[in-house]
């Protein structure tokens, strides 16, 4: 009980600290939903993928606000290791790792706080989906997993960045990874190489189990993928933030 009480100590003082971050609100939820207007009205009808764009596009650009709002808890996890935060933590009665757990339950919050603004302004540029009560429930499960995975990984990144500067910059190669995926063109419509990485890279199954969740027509195969996928993620990043968190702390 005193490690929950910890965490939800700790996640109080995490949202204080975001809403005086006016920056990690802009990249969190702003900028997915630019690129949305973006890729949706500006070059939606550049692409030729067989139904609405809006549909096609939208599981990807959730996957999209996820990753734009990480590189906030990458910073915060190392300024609390840096700044001695972490030290004062030792002469007090305090378990240390309620820190870890609360930047990433902050994470999982902010971020489907995000998805959930996106997802509403999706529905007002066209997006329709056609899942029943039970896929709609799938899909909060894989995104909420996914969320965990990539939050856990996050703040491992933030643990063994040497300074919150460098910290900041663990977010972007997840950035840019759903670019290099089948979240807004088909993978077999890329060149030699790009159509490989897109067709094999983990957040390609993720997206394409949300697609196809959210069209109706889930598929097993790709589910499967997705899941085990996050969990590993999830894993190999719960137990390197706990090595390298106990190591410095």
């Amino acid at each position: 009980m005193n490690v929950i009480s910890d965490s939800a100590t700790m996640l109080r003082r995490n949202f204080r600290h975001t809403m005086r971050n006016p920056l990690a609100l802009f990249n969190g939820i702003v900028m997915p939903i630019v690129l949305m207007f973006l890729m949706v009205y500006v070059l939606g009808d550049a692409f030729s993928v067989g139904v609405n764009y809006a549909d096609y596009a939208t599981p990807g650009l959730i996957l999209t606000t996820i990753c734009y709002g990480i590189s906030p808890t990458a910073i915060a996890v190392n300024s609390d290791m840096t700044t001695g935060f972490i030290n004062r933590l030792r002469v007090m009665s305090v378990s240390r790792a309620a820190v870890l757990n609360a930047h990433v339950i902050g994470t999982v919050l902010r971020g489907l706080l995000a998805i959930a603004l996106v997802t509403g302004v999706a529905f007002l540029m066209g997006f329709r989906p056609s899942a029943s009560f039970s896929q709609w429930l799938g899909v909060i499960g894989i995104v909420v997993l996914t969320v965990l995975a990539i939050g856990w990984l996050t703040v491992a990144f933030g643990l063994a960045a040497k300074s919150p500067e460098s910290a900041g910059l663990v977010g972007v190669p997840l950035m840019l990874l759903p670019f290099l995926s089948s979240a807004f063109v088909p993978a077999d419509k890329m060149g030699p190489g790009a159509r490989q990485f897109a067709e094999y890279q983990p957040f390609t199954s993720i997206i394409e189990t949300l697609r196809g969740l959210l069209t109706g027509a889930p598929s097993t195969g790709s589910a499967i993928t997705a899941i085990a996928w996050c969990v590993a993620t999830m894993l190999i990043g719960y137990f390197w933030a706990r090595a390298s968190f106990t190591k410095r702390a």
